[in-house]
């Protein structure tokens, strides 16, 4: 299996600093961060180890979900995911990911609500993004459109 690679570099302190995060396996893009920016509400065109983080996992999970539904006898016509990572302060001091919220919506042939709903959960614990954030809280909301 193929190892991937992103390379951050980052001039000044956490404060005044900033930094360019490289998609450098598939030269994609290049994306700006900074603390200031990470922990503001705008984002004011900067990315964050929690977005990417987000992006990561929303992926990682459809694809899951997709071969899961495959398995189960159905076929995903459509999965709009979104998850959302979120930045707080830690008890023991600095900050951790508190949570991530999953949500789903899932319009799939050959499968009922129950059906999907299992398929749904059964890809939040075995999708490997998943497997890889579980010191946190993951929940998953999952709507099955008709």
């Amino acid at each position: 299996m193929p190892t991937r690679i992103a390379r951050t570099a980052w001039n000044g302190g956490l404060q005044d600093g900033s930094g360019q995060v490289e998609l450098s396996s598939s030269h994609l893009a290049t994306f700006d961060v900074s603390f200031p920016t990470r922990s503001a509400d705008d984002a004011g065109g900067h990315t964050s180890p929690e977005e990417l983080i987000a992006a990561a996992h929303s992926a990682c999970y459809a694809m899951q979900l997709s071969a899961l539904i495959a398995e189960a006898g159905g076929t995903p016509q459509s999965l709009e995911v979104t998850a959302e990572v979120s930045l707080g302060p830690d008890p023991a001091g600095g900050f951790r990911i508190p949570g991530i919220a999953l949500r789903v919506v899932g319009e799939v042939d050959g499968l009922d609500e129950a059906g999907f709903l299992e398929a749904a959960n059964a890809a939040k614990a075995s999708c490997p993004v998943s497997k890889a954030l579980t010191g946190t809280t993951i929940t998953l909301d999952a709507r099955l459109e008709s």
